[in-house]
């Protein structure tokens, strides 16, 4: 079991990113939230992993801190809530916000989420009100900055491409990055300010 890996940050395209470490590129499917802590291409990162083993895959997650990691796979243990829905939920809000949406039986603000109905919704905050107080806690990692990053060709694309493969619909995602391109330089900030604008509008 591949628990964590240190290496320097190879190409970063949310949800993926590629991770080299002794010579080996390790791809990675990580969060938002974790995506927010990394550092530039060519920077060092210090990354706590699950793997995720299906019959026609095996698929390496990762995390920023333990605790993210504890609710993916506290997350993946809930019926009808799969590896691409927790790793939504942990891009749509952070753990602390999680933790305030079952404690306080805050069906709503799941359901804004990708993929997230009423019914599933209503499962997360019964199966996971035991669970949240479990969630192994642990620092955010340390990340130290690196060098520049190589200039990205079209960082909207990419936004669209990321909300997609988090369970947007092309339409949807498009219309989001719309929204805060000009607010945005980055990729990475336009997704995040997008998943904010879903939450904050009510999808």
């Amino acid at each position: 079991m591949i628990g964590r890996l240190r290496g320097i940050v190879a190409v970063k395209q949310p949800p993926q990113l590629l991770l080299e470490v002794n010579g080996v590129g390790y791809e990675l499917e990580a969060p938002l939230s974790t995506f927010c802590e990394l550092p530039e291409v060519g920077g060092e990162a210090v990354l706590h992993t699950h793997l995720h083993v299906r019959e026609d895959a095996h698929i390496l997650y990762a995390f920023a801190s333990p605790r993210e990691r504890a609710l993916f796979r506290s997350l993946i243990r809930v019926s009808g809530v799969g590896a691409k829905m927790a790793l939504a939920i942990l891009s749509g809000m952070s753990a602390e916000a999680f933790h305030r949406c079952v404690v306080d039986n805050d069906t709503a603000t799941l359901t804004r989420l990708p993929g997230i109905g009423r019914k599933t919704a209503e499962r997360l905050v019964i199966e996971m009100r035991d669970r949240v107080g479990l969630a192994e806690d642990g620092q955010t990692a340390a990340l130290p900055a690196g060098g520049p990053p190589p200039a990205s060709p079209d960082p909207a694309q990419e936004a669209v491409a990321a909300l997609v493969a988090l369970g947007y619909k092309p339409q949807e995602a498009s219309r989001l990055v719309s929204k805060v391109e000009g607010e945005a330089e980055g990729s990475e900030e336009m997704i995040r300010l997008a998943l904010r604008l879903t939450l904050r509008a009510g999808g």
